[in-house]
């Protein structure tokens, strides 16, 4: 249901400026050779294999994968669901993140703090497809409110993280 994160302090002590510069070099692009990686941070690919490998061990690293372009799969509508619910408890809790953790539609899925109670972005080919999922997704559990917000436009989507310097 939520995953574990290595506390800041924690990671900050672990990763050095090294292991920052292996970071973004990955987020950049992870389908360079370790050599390639070790060139550009100052390694040669034994000690960067291992560094790599123990940033994976850790958790730092959580999979690589490879990004794909959602219109020219056919998702040509990306919204953002916001969700009220007059239920709170943890069996509730429990069924909503189940069934929509479950909804292939669902990209990211937040438990917020404010007005709302939970914002997922979801992507669908068209209109229809929205309707399938908004019935499925009502359907699932009571739910107070279920608001939607279509973009009509990708301004800015990147997944780097901005890695931070390491403390001093």
């Amino acid at each position: 249901m939520t995953e574990l994160a290595v506390p800041l302090h924690d990671a900050n002590r672990r990763l050095d400026a090294i292991d920052r510069k292996i970071l973004t070099v990955l987020q950049e692009d992870a389908s360079l050779s370790v050599a390639e990686i070790g060139d550009r941070v100052g390694l040669s690919s034994t000690p960067c294999w291992k560094r790599i490998q123990r940033l994976e061990a850790d958790g730092v690293i959580v999979r690589r994968v490879a990004l794909v372009d959602q219109n020219k799969i056919g998702l040509g509508i990306t919204v953002f669901v916001s969700v009220e619910s007059a239920d709170h408890s943890e069996a509730w809790l429990r069924k909503f993140a189940d069934a929509v953790s479950a909804m292939p539609e669902v990209m990211e899925f937040y438990r917020m703090a404010g007005d709302v109670d939970y914002m997922l972005r979801v992507v669908v080919a068209d209109m229809s497809s929205y309707d399938i999922f908004y019935k499925k997704l009502i359907s699932a559990v009571p739910l107070k409110n279920v608001t939607s917000r279509f973009a009509m436009e990708k301004i800015k989507s990147v997944t780097a993280l901005p890695v931070p310097a390491a403390a001093a």
